[in-house]
């Protein structure tokens, strides 16, 4: 789901026990969660804006060993009784306070992590491996460019909470309507332009909307996520190839894919990756 370090498999992913004390909605179509643990010292120094924990969904019935990484369930558990494994931003983790937020995009009872999430308690469980991360808008950079749909918003508004107050950001986000715009913080130097669907599937929205942004003079910092063959197929090579970004000035991957479960879209997601010779 995102420009992820390398990791070996010898390197495991700290195993952190979550508890709901909350739950809000963002948008209509954003639930965010609130989130409390007894130890979140894996976060400690963790500066990544694009941070993300694989949360674990067990099946009915099967109990999980108290520490797990995800990466080595294949090999512990029966195939049937593997749980089901999504990736998300981890918003505002506060390691003394013990404290974090996780938005999840809901759209009714599709998929598994949405509808968790929207039937979530106060006193539910979540289990969870991480953070990982990648990205960080860099001091240095001129400009930046922040660009998704509903799934890449709450990384861009952990990116958008972190630039100066001067900083220059350019954000373009693809959502349902004008009643599903979140709210930003936003630099004095920064613009957003909602891009609507209004029913549609949203197929060339995001790239048309990003070729529509004026460039701007200097070193440009990007950040793109969302629908995969959107992000990958449209909008990396008008970056890459017609603006010339060098691959250390964009984070760009897909969070999903359009028409594909989870399982399916990381497996088109290693076939374009062998296909392009993992290009970023």
């Amino acid at each position: 789901m995102e420009a992820t370090p390398n990791r070996t498999r010898s390197t495991p992913m700290p195993t952190t026990r979550l508890v709901v004390t909350g739950t809000s909605w963002v948008t209509p179509s954003l639930r965010r969660v609130h989130l409390r643990s007894d130890d979140l010292s894996a976060f400690d120094g963790s500066g990544f804006t694009d941070r993300y924990l694989k949360l674990v969904f067990p099946k009915p019935g099967v109990t999980l060993p108290e520490n797990i990484d995800v990466r080595e369930l294949r090999a512990t558990l029966a195939a049937e009784d593997l749980p089901v494994v999504r990736t998300y931003t981890a918003l505002h983790p506060d390691v003394a306070a013990g404290t974090l937020d996780i938005d999840f995009v809901v759209h009714g009872d599709e998929g598994v992590a949405g509808p968790w999430a929207a039937n979530a308690q106060a006193g539910d469980i979540l289990l969870a491996n991480g953070p990982g991360g990648a990205y960080r808008p860099d001091p240095e950079a001129d400009w930046h460019l922040l660009a998704g749909d509903e799934s890449a918003v709450p990384a861009i508004a952990a990116a958008l909470e972190v630039l100066p107050t001067n900083a220059v950001a350019r954000v373009v986000v693809v959502v349902e309507s004008e009643a599903y715009e979140p709210r930003f913080q936003l630099p004095g130097a920064a613009h957003v332009t909602f891009v609507h669907r209004a029913g549609a599937t949203g197929a060339g929205l995001l790239t048309e909307a990003v070729r529509r942004v004026d460039w701007l003079d200097g070193r440009v910092h990007a950040f793109v996520h969302g629908e995969a063959e959107e992000v990958m197929r449209g909008v990396r090579p008008y970056l890459r190839s017609e603006r010339g970004l060098a691959r250390e000035q964009l984070s760009i991957s897909g969070y999903w894919r359009r028409g594909r479960s989870e399982d399916g879209f990381r497996q088109w997601k290693a076939d374009f990756a062998r296909a392009e010779g993992d290009e970023g």
